[in-house]
């Protein structure tokens, strides 16, 4: 059974980056298996604004996973195995429009999913489940953040559609253009799928905060990891500042969101 301090409420995914919460007090790591090998990481657990919290970082401390090699079904099934309704995940993305500039915010509403090799389900046989994801982000947590964006000075976007592709490589010039005039595609990362389709599966509320790092390459200029993490440095204080102005807003009653009966219609 799990125990009260080994349980949490809202869980953070912390993306390139983010290798811990630096928010919470009476912390605790535990360790959770899964019947699909080992999460990303421990998983830390602690109380912030009165709230259980556990955080996840999806490439490891040290960013030691690729995002193509991440087990995004046992990180998923490690923080709905201790308690958590509501997934806050942030995510470094790049840009492929000119007024989403590097240090801005963009709270996606839609995805294209360009990835080829991962696990999409925990629904690989014996049951069958067709989960809708027509709005794959919990509207209650989009409605709370966007709001709260608008308190904040810095640029946020409150949608967008979010490309993600295999990686680890970034994209070609004409993969780039094509996500832009053809996809109609705002951002580009490599983490969002399949992460929000199995919280959806999971009925887990899923909120994807991503922040911006570059032009991607349709603007003439190569993408580099350097130039990347330098931005990246100062987009993860914004970010910490709205998570942690974030949470204390969050009500533990699911009442405002569908999430939590994802599967009423959608298992066979």
């Amino acid at each position: 059974m799990m125990t009260t301090t080994s349980s949490a409420d809202i869980g953070i995914i912390g993306g390139t980056g983010i290798y811990d919460s630096e928010l919470f007090s009476n912390e605790k790591t535990i360790k959770v298996y899964t019947p699909f090998g080992d999460p990303s990481d421990l998983l830390t657990i602690g109380e912030f604004a009165n709230k259980r919290i556990a955080f996840i970082p999806r490439h490891g401390k040290g960013h030691r996973i690729p995002p193509h090699r991440i087990n995004y079904r046992a990180n998923i099934w490690a923080l709905r195995e201790i308690g958590v309704k509501r997934i806050i995940a942030q995510s470094a993305v790049g840009s492929l429009r000119g007024d989403f500039k590097p240090e801005d915010t963009v709270f996606p509403d839609q995805f294209i999913d360009f990835t080829k090799c991962r696990q999409y389900s925990f629904y690989d046989g014996g049951e069958v489940c067709h989960v809708s994801v027509a709005d794959p982000f919990c509207s209650d947590l989009r409605t709370l953040v966007i709001g709260l964006s608008k308190e904040l000075s810095g640029g946020f976007h409150e949608k967008g559609t979010y490309i993600c592709v295999e990686g680890p490589r970034f994209s070609t010039k004409s993969e780039s253009q094509f996500f832009r005039h053809s996809v109609g595609g705002d951002v580009i990362g490599m983490t969002l799928v399949p992460e929000c389709i199995l919280a959806r599966e999971a009925e887990i509320c899923y909120l994807c905060i991503s922040t911006v790092t570059d032009f991607d390459v349709w603007k003439d200029s190569p993408v580099s990891s350097g130039d990347v993490v330098e931005i990246l440095h100062k987009n993860i204080v914004k970010t910490r500042q709205l998570i942690s102005e974030l949470i204390p807003l969050i009500s533990l009653d699911r009442n405002k969101c569908k999430c939590g009966t994802a599967l009423e219609d959608a298992l066979l």
